[in-house]
Parts: structure tokens; sequence; C-alpha cells
């Protein structure tokens, strides 16, 4: 078997695994009654109840995650260069990012409750890389043949990962606080499962800090990016499409970090300026990427 289809093989045994570890998640955190004394967001220490679902969610997790890494360094392997140069290789080190993100977060937090979303999304993310964005292992476009593919395009994938694990506690905030407040869907008895997370308060804060460590990668990657193009282009700035939308992500959670700090926006308003956020976020993946050409038109997928 060739490097190339060991690596797709491994992508494919990894969402497996996301898919147990999925429904390992969903059947904790479906037991209403079960550990309501204990807290949902505590410190490991204070985990005192077994809950069994949950213990597989998080080791199915973990098999996934290594998988997955093994699946992109097979990629790399194969390419002979770093894996994260087109659409293919961005969704597989982000959707890795997002579950190093969870998993290490799980090491100093019982964050738990989060699986059952992580574990979807990332599933979701790896069969929409195989199934829509896939390219043969490949050399490299003369533009991305520098070290800076590694920094510059390696910072903004773990950024991207961030900032999706964000954007899901963001999401739950919103329900969470639409269940306390007896909203006409949240407040539907099928939504139960709601009140086994942390307060919305609690999925606020948390939130915020991952914003916060995805805003500081997302900043080094405009800037790597502007020194990149420098040296490859003959300046910092040209208003590419990507360039673009990459500025708007910044603005737009430099402005929710600042209100949020500053100004006091916090509760529902700081959990829609998140989701405003990762919107921008994938539609510079997605649209920028397929629809929209420039310099950056690297996916491989159009006749850009």
């Amino acid at each position: 078997m060739e490097i190339s289809a060991l690596s797709v093989l491994l992508v494919w045994s990894a969402a497996t695994a996301l898919v147990v570890a999925l429904i390992a998640f969903a059947i904790d955190l479906s037991r209403q009654a079960e550990h309501r004394a204990v807290p949902a967001f505590t410190g490991v220490s204070t985990i005192v109840a077994p809950r069994r679902a949950a213990a597989v969610g998080v080791s199915t997790t973990w098999l996934a995650t290594s998988l997955l890494i093994l699946a992109i360094v097979l990629r790399g392997v194969a390419a002979g260069r770093t894996p994260w140069s087109n659409m293919y290789e961005f969704t597989l080190v982000g959707t890795c990012a997002a579950l190093l993100a969870f998993v290490l977060l799980n090491l100093r937090r019982d964050a738990r409750f989060l699986g059952t979303f992580v574990a979807g999304t990332a599933a979701l993310f790896l069969v929409l890389a195989v199934n829509a964005f896939y390219l043969p292992a490949t050399g490299l476009f003369p533009a991305l043949q520098s070290y800076w593919l590694v920094i510059h395009v390696g910072v903004a994938v773990g950024a991207a990962g961030i900032f999706t694990v964000s954007f899901l506690l963001s999401s739950l905030q919103l329900l969470r606080d639409s269940r306390d407040e007896g909203g006409a869907l949240a407040g539907r008895r099928a939504w139960r499962w709601l009140e086994n997370l942390p307060p919305a308060g609690t999925l606020e804060s948390l939130s915020f800090r991952l914003n916060a460590i995805g805003f500081v990668a997302w900043t080094f990657t405009l800037i790597g990016g502007a020194i990149w193009a420098e040296s490859a282009w003959g300046r910092y700035w040209g208003w590419d499409p990507k360039e673009v939308w990459s500025f708007i992500i910044w603005v737009v959670y430099a402005a929710y970090l600042h209100a949020r700090t500053t100004r006091g926006w916090a509760g529902r308003k700081a959990a829609w300026f998140v989701l405003v956020g990762y919107a921008c976020v994938v539609f510079n993946f997605t649209v920028v990427n397929l629809i929209i050409n420039g310099k950056h038109s690297y996916s491989g997928l159009t006749a850009g």
C-alpha cells in the first residue's frame, strides 16, 4: 500500500473512532440525573463519580487524535513537504488542532461535556476533507516553497482549530442561556441535557480564554503573512482576497475581546460576536479559496 493511501486509511480510522467517541459522550451527556451533584466543569481532582461512557469517549478521542497525527505525518512523507499546503491538508491539521485543544484542556479541567460536539464536528470535517477536498500528494507551488509555509500556515491552522472549539462553547452558551430563561425551543423536555452543561457564564469565560489564545496566534499569522508576501511578491500588503478576509477575522475577534474586556459586553452579545467571527473564518476557508480567485488560490479545486 502506498504511503498516501495509508494516510487516507488512517483518516477514515480517525473519523470512525470519533463517531464512537461521539456516541459515548452523548450517552454520558444524556444521563440527566446521574452525576448531577458533581459540577460539570471542575478541576480533575474534584471528580468523584465514575462516568464510564465519558471515559470511553476521552480514550477514543485520544486514539482518534493519534491516528490523525500519524495520517498527517504520512501525508507529509508522501508529499515530501510540510502537509498543510491545500484545503485537504489544512482541514486535517485544523481538525487535529481542535482535537488537541480539547484533549489537552481535559488534562486540566473536566470538559467532557464538550466531547459530543468536538467529536461530531471533527468527524464531519474529516469526512468532508476526504470526499470534497482531497488531492493527491504532490509538490508545492513555487510561491509556497519557503520556510514561512511552516510558520505562517502552521500558526494559522492552529488558530483555526482553537476558534473551532471556542465557537462550540459559545454555541452551547447560547443554548444553555436559552434553557435557563425558558426559551421556546431550548425549554422543551427534549433539551433537558442542557442542564448537564456548566452555567452559561462558565462557558463564556472558557470561550473567552480560548479566543484570546487564538487571537494572539492569528495576529502572528497576519504579521508572518505580510513578511512572507514581501519576500515572495515584493509587497507587504496587496488587498488580495485572502489577505483582506484574514484581516477582517482579526478585526472581528479584536472587537470581541475589546468589547468584552472594556465595554462589558457579556452574555449573549459576546457569544454572538464569537459566532460571527467563526463564520468569517469558515468563509475565508471555503468561499475565498473556492470562488474568489487570488494569489492565495492554492486549493487545487478551482481553475483559478
